[in-house]
């Protein structure tokens, strides 16, 4: 009688680690794994603030853009003044559209975002205008990043918003 034959996997080196390694991890392979991912988180996640910071103000802005585009859109369709009265002493509170009494829209107050306006309501003509001479500006930061880019939301003589981005980095200024 023969004896069994070894089959050529068996008889390999290393056949044996190649059978081991397909069965997972090592705790050595992954407490490196996880060394290594914590190095990365925390190098990425100073950025990663900053960028949800940028968003916030992006966010906010367009929330001003989209409010007063909304209330010159409904002073026009409706053929009456529109008011956009802040909901406390700055516009990052919040505020209030309305139409002769009718509640239009509000919007709530923003999370870590500071929006200087106009000090009280803004009024839109039934043509769509701004009442009174002077245009309103409103300049929208971030309350705890000095470092964040502000924007504003102008609005021009026809009543139509605008956004522009500060680029001197001095939002005093009204992003000249």
């Amino acid at each position: 009688m023969r004896p069994p034959r070894m089959t050529e996997r068996a008889t390999r080196p290393g056949a044996r680690f190649a059978l081991r390694s397909g069965r997972g991890f090592t705790l050595i392979e992954l407490m490196i794994s996880i060394t290594i991912l914590a190095i990365l988180v925390s190098v990425a996640a100073p950025s990663l603030s900053s960028l949800v910071r940028d968003q916030r103000v992006k966010t906010a802005t367009f929330d001003v853009y989209a409010g007063l585009a909304y209330a010159r859109s409904e002073a026009i369709k409706r053929n009456a003044t529109v008011d956009i009265t802040p909901n406390g002493a700055d516009w990052g509170g919040g505020w209030r559209i309305q139409s002769g009494g009718t509640a239009l829209k509000n919007q709530d107050a923003f999370s870590k975002i500071s929006i200087g306006g106009p000090a009280g309501t803004v009024t839109y003509q039934r043509d769509g205008r701004i009442s009174g001479i002077a245009a309103p500006m409103f300049v929208v930061k971030s309350a705890e990043d000095n470092t964040i880019t502000a924007r504003c939301v102008r609005v021009d003589l026809s009543g139509r918003p605008n956004i522009k981005v500060d680029t001197n980095k001095d939002p005093s200024d009204g992003c000249q």
